[in-house]
């Protein structure tokens, strides 16, 4: 079964190389695709810079995948992810404890695994995880921020395998006056929703960092979902 993926850029990809690039994105090296054209087009433009929506066929026959979103998984695993490969600014106690014990319980074996499918962690949502950490911000409301902005699933392809598998089907280009600007208003409307959102008040059952620390949530708790 072949899936179709775009990666946006400032050049045509036609061969991506495997081990290359930076290994502090949000799942660590690999390579980042989008299921949506438009998503890419956004990803390529720079405020000033037009990009590329470079266009592959993925054959996913035989391949590995970690799929963040099906129900085995919460959010803290998607943390996990991040604290493994994204650089964090621990500043007090309670987040350096937090960071080990996530580490600790949510870590996912990845190196099992040849394409990873999962929330991408833009500048906005990166800043929701370090709140998290901080204790300022429940699961819930992690969760809830997660969704927001319509960002969808970003895929990436973490093995030699499935470098292998895809197959350059050309490319689509980008005009940053265009996109540049959708970029934007995505973002800010996802961190306005965020804001505004009613849903958003402390409630009995969020759970905190703390809370965690303080032992008393299974990790099959639905709260964390």
């Amino acid at each position: 079964m072949k899936k179709t993926l775009y990666h946006g850029s400032d050049h045509i990809i036609e061969k991506p190389i495997y081990g290359f690039g930076k290994p502090y994105n949000d799942y660590g090296l690999g390579f980042y695709c989008k299921e949506s054209l438009d998503l890419a087009k956004e990803w390529s433009v720079g405020e000033n810079t037009d990009g590329y929506a470079n266009i592959y066929e993925l054959e996913t026959e035989g391949l590995n995948f970690l799929d963040l979103s099906d129900p085995q998984y919460n959010t803290l695993h998607w943390i996990a992810l991040l604290l493994r490969n994204r650089i964090f600014d621990i500043k007090n106690d309670i987040a350096r404890a937090g960071k080990e014990y996530i580490l600790q319980n949510y870590s996912l074996p990845v190196e099992e695994y040849d394409v990873i499918e999962g929330y991408r962690a833009d500048d906005s949502y990166f800043s929701y995880a370090k709140s998290f950490l901080n204790n300022t911000i429940s699961v819930r409301r992690l969760s809830e921020a997660l969704r927001l902005g319509h960002l969808g699933k970003q895929i990436v392809l973490i093995s030699e395998k499935a470098f292998g598998a895809l197959e350059f089907g050309g490319y689509e280009t980008a005009p940053a006056e265009k996109y540049f600007p959708l970029r934007k208003e995505r973002n800010e409307k996802a961190r306005l929703q965020f804001l505004s959102d009613r849903s958003g008040s402390v409630t009995p059952d969020d759970i905190y960092l703390a809370d965690l620390l303080r032992g008393g949530v299974s990790k099959d708790d639905p709260r964390l979902q």
